[in-house]
C-alpha cells in the first residue's frame, strides 16, 4: 500500500499564481508520485498573461484566467475567484507568487485551508524585496516560509521554513535563486503534511503539529562556516 493509502482520497488542491508559477510547477511534479497524498486539479490567475497558465494547460489543467481590469470592483474579482473555487471544490488552496492580497471575506471561507510560500525566514522582511533587504540588513542565514494566510501580509502561522546561508559575494539574483531553489523543497513538503493532517490551523489562530518525526536536536545551520 501506498503512503497515501491505496484506499485513501488524494486531497484536491488548486493554486493561484501571478506570473511564472515556478513553485507550481514543484507542486505539480511532486504530485506526480503516486505516493503523494495530493493532486492538483486547477490553477486560477489574476493575471491572463501568467506563463503558469499555459504550462498547466500543457499539463491538462484546468487553468482560468480573471484579470483584474475587467471587473468593477475587488469585491467583484474575487467573487469570481470564490465562485470557481466553489464549483472546483478543493481541500486546499496554495498561493504559489500570487500578487493580491485577499480579502478577509475571502480568508474567512477558506480559513485555515489557503497555504502560502514566502522569499523570507519570516517574520522578518514581510512584503516585496525580500532579498534586497537582506543584503542590506547583512543577514548572514535567508531563506523561505510557509505559512497559513490570514489577513494581515505574511502574518499567518508558520508551518514551515527552510534557510541558506548568504554569502559576502551575494547579489539580489545569486541569493533569490538560492532561496527559489529551496522554496522549491519546502512547498511540496509542507503541503503533503497539510494534506495528511500532519499540521493545521487552530481556531485560535497558531500551526499545531501531529505524528511528526522525532526532532534531531544536533541539526544546525552555521553561515558563514570557516
Amino acid at each position: 500500500m501506498s503512503r497515501a493509502g491505496s484506499k485513501t482520497r488524494k486531497k484536491k488542491v488548486v493554486v493561484l499564481i501571478s506570473g511564472r508559477g515556478s513553485n507550481f510547477r514543484a507542486l505539480l511534479e511532486a504530485a506526480r508520485d503516486p505516493d503523494y497524498p495530493c493532486t492538483i486539479t486547477a490553477v486560477l490567475s489574476d493575471n491572463a498573461e501568467a506563463a503558469g497558465l499555459e504550462f498547466a494547460r500543457q499539463a491538462g489543467l484546468e487553468a482560468l484566467a480573471f484579470s483584474r481590469p475587467d471587473f468593477d470592483s475587488r469585491q467583484a474579482h474575487e467573487d469570481a475567484i470564490l465562485d470557481a473555487l466553489d464549483r472546483l471544490a478543493p481541500d486546499l488552496v496554495c498561493l504559489a507568487g500570487y500578487m493580491r492580497l485577499l480579502s478577509s471575506n475571502f480568508i474567512e471561507k477558506w480559513r485555515g485551508q489557503i497555504l502560502n510560500i514566502h522569499p523570507s525566514l519570516l517574520p522578518a522582511f514581510r512584503g516585496l524585496d525580500t532579498h534586497k533587504r537582506a543584503l542590506a540588513h547583512q543577514v548572514r542565514i535567508h531563506g523561505c516560509s510557509v505559512h497559513f494566510v490570514t489577513e494581515g501580509m505574511d502574518e499567518g502561522p508558520i508551518i514551515g521554513q527552510a534557510a541558506v546561508p548568504v554569502w559576502p559575494d551575494d547579489d539580489e539574483k545569486t541569493l533569490s535563486e538560492r532561496v527559489l531553489a529551496a522554496e522549491h523543497r519546502l512547498y511540496p513538503a509542507i503541503l503533503r503534511l497539510a494534506a495528511e493532517g500532519k499540521v493545521r490551523m487552530s481556531s485560535s489562530g497558531e500551526t499545531v503539529y501531529s505524528h511528526l518525526k522525532s526532532r534531531q536536536d544536533d541539526d544546525i545551520i552555521i553561515s558563514p562556516a570557516g
